[in-house]
């Protein structure tokens, strides 16, 4: 005796071995025996063999037409044998019954399963919303294919262009569009990225980057709202110091300047001036919803996206030849460069000069600072705010940071709405000079200073510290043991960083002896706190991102194939005179770092962006330096490097 029967959800045919009332034991075609329940069989039958019944009646199943059986059979249930003899025109064979069963099974969207062997026709609205259903996914999948087989040929299907950013950072797999995209990334063996380049649909690779940093970071674009720059303060008392801030050529958020004033028979009154918009912008004002949101100035080669608007920046930058409302710290210093009085106030100050890096640097170097310098205005407040400088080096006890590092101006010629058709030009400038010097470490007293004072009256504050070697944001005034001070609270840029801003407010109200904005343990503080820690590394890394992307570029328009290198650890390396480091696993596993190493460039990847390079030769012997591990150097220059205000350089 033969049986078929119903199991996990398909059906099965094999030789009864046992009867056993309620249960089976039955040989499958495969010799494989098992234990069935008597209620699954749905048929028992001497012939054909187990083994040859879906054989034959499967070619019958398929004759069937799921539409005419729909037209013949009434509503209700009905059972597969009564409806194969109704079809047949006579009792069925066991072949001819089980072709009825495969048919109907195979057509669910015409009949709908009531139990064992039994079946219900779909109601006549259900199932011609069930066809439809099916008529527009099979047009559906006809569409998708001629999408593929547009991208195949690098040809961009309307539907397709219009998710170009939605495809590349947020990919709606649930979306036809998606599905045809990604078959055609796999079947072409290209990114989504690479794909859509060669479709048209991204101009360049800049473009990629540039457009997943602001769907990450500026989903409602980067224009402001329609805003009335605060007006500027007219109450404030007016200083008589002749002051003047030290940039780069392109820094335009200028948030501090210094002053020198002498103090016959006691010495001189060094004031440092930082840019005040904490004056005009109120806490909750839309104004500061907008600092808020963005939380520090966006730099980037080429480019940048300011925290504040134009109109504010220009407002409350420190201006050359302009009175610029600041908060300034006094320093009364004597003349064994010793700070021996401190008094910070709200005023206008007139900014007589915005000098210039590429306009001192010239003549106020490391090399001419020991001799007779050259006729310049401010060449003697320069020269005493250098020895005042290495004074307070000294009393830290902490070297700088950045000593020996190198900065890289990146300048960028053309539109870059076209950066294909841009030129990069990648200058290289040692940090450490005296110009560095000397700004960074009066931001450093101004920092520590102020950060100390709002410690002293309990006023809540933002804080920089570093302890066990790990800098991090707190509201609590803990050392910064990289800069050698008890408490370090960034104050000094206002314009383009908000917890400078917070910082500001809260010293002013001090300063005026008014309520804080924030209170002690204040969620709002914590909350900017927070927001402001991840936000400003998310910036610092795109930045990174768009500096490695114009390197390539830079080694792309100049046609080099080959570079020299400089051991970092193991396998990495960083390229001379660019910011550029990378893996190289060609290169001996046992060189020391400061090996400088001789390379071969094999692919430049502008999309991910990577260099790939193949090691050629050792340069020499190994400097006798052991060059500090690379990530922690990025943080001395994203975070110890605190210290060095000088060397915050905004994109070009």
């Amino acid at each position: 005796m033969n049986l078929l029967f119903e199991e996990d959800g398909g059906f099965k045919a094999g030789s009864m071995m046992a009867d056993n009332d309620s249960s089976l034991q039955v040989e499958m075609p495969s010799g494989k025996r098992s234990k069935i329940k008597a209620a699954t069989v749905l048929l028992r039958f001497e012939k054909p063999a187990a083994g040859a019944l879906f054989d034959q009646a499967t070619p019958l199943a398929e004759e069937i037409e799921p539409d005419f059986l729909w037209e013949c059979v009434n509503d209700g249930e009905f059972s597969f044998l009564d409806f194969a003899r109704d079809y047949y025109g006579h009792v069925p064979s066991p072949v001819e019954a089980t072709a009825v069963l495969l048919a109907l099974h195979a057509a669910p969207v015409y009949f709908h399963r009531k139990g064992k062997g039994r079946f219900r026709k779909a109601p006549a609205d259900i199932l011609a919303a069930a066809l439809a259903s099916l008529e527009k996914k099979r047009q559906q999948a006809v569409t998708m294919e001629g999408w593929i087989e547009a991208l195949k040929e690098f040809r961009l299907p309307p539907e397709i262009g219009a998710l170009t950013d939605a495809l590349l950072y947020a990919p709606d797999r649930n979306k036809a569009e998606t599905k045809a995209f990604e078959t055609a990334c796999a079947d072409t063996g290209l990114s989504a990225a690479q794909l859509l380049f060669k479709c048209g649909a991204i101009k360049s690779a800049y473009h990629l980057h540039y457009r997943r940093f602001l769907h990450e970071q500026f989903p409602k674009g980067t224009n402001f709202p329609t805003l009335e720059a605060p007006r500027l303060p007219k109450d404030l008392p007016r200083s008589d110091v002749r002051a003047f801030s030290i940039d780069d050529a392109q820094t335009t958020e200028i948030d501090d300047a210094l002053s020198v004033t002498r103090l016959p028979g006691i010495g001189t009154r060094i004031g440092i001036h930082i840019a005040a918009p904490g004056l005009a912008i109120e806490h909750g004002s839309p104004l500061d919803g907008v600092a808020r949101a963005r939380l520090s100035t966006v730099y980037m080669p080429g480019n940048k996206i300011t925290m504040l608007p134009d109109a504010v920046v220009q407002n409350y930058t420190l201006a050359g030849g302009v009175d610029c409302p600041a908060v300034s710290l006094y320093l009364t210093v004597n003349e064994s460069l010793e700070v021996v009085g401190q008094e910070s106030c709200l005023e206008m100050v007139h900014i007589a000069a915005n000098l210039r890096h590429h306009e001192i640097e010239p003549w106020f170097n490391a090399e001419t600072i020991g001799g007779p310098l050259a006729d310049h205005r401010f060449k003697d407040e320069l020269l005493h705010l250098w020895h005042f400088a290495n004074a307070c080096e000294g009393r830290r006890g902490k070297p700088s940071a950045m000593q020996g590092n190198n900065d890289y101006n990146f300048s960028i010629e053309g539109d870059l709405a076209d950066p294909d058709a841009c030129k990069v030009e990648i200058s290289e400038r040692k940090r450490g000079s005296p110009l560095d010097k000397l700004v960074a470490e009066l931001m450093i007293v101004a920092n520590s200073t102020w950060g100390g004072l709002l410690a002293e009256k309990n006023i809540a504050c933002l804080y920089r510290a570093q302890t066990q070697g790990k800098v991090r944001m707190t509201t609590s005034p803990l050392p910064h043991e990289g800069l050698g001070v008890a408490q370090y609270a960034w104050m000094t840029s206002p314009l383009r960083r908000y917890c400078d801003m917070v910082n500001q407010w809260q010293l002013i109200a001090c300063l005026k002896g008014e309520t804080p904005a924030f209170a002690q343990k204040s969620a709002e503080l914590f909350g900017a706190m927070r927001d402001f820690e991840t936000t400003y590394a998310a910036y610092a890394d795109f930045q990174r991102l768009m500096e490695r992307y114009w390197c390539l570029r830079w080694l792309q328009q100049r046609g080099v194939t080959e570079v020299d290198a400089t051991v970092r650890r193991e396998q990495l390396v960083k390229i001379d005179h660019l910011p550029l480091m990378l893996r190289v696993p060609s290169l001996p596993g046992d060189l020391p770092p400061g090996q400088r190493v001789h390379l071969s460039i094999e692919s430049i990847d502008e999309f991910a962006p990577e260099l790939t390079c193949r090691f050629i030769n050792l340069i020499g012997e190994a400097a006798p330096v052991v060059l500090p591990d690379v990530l922690e150097a990025e943080e001395d220059v994203a975070e110890a490097g605190d210290a060095e205000e000088a060397g915050e350089v905004e994109g070009q």
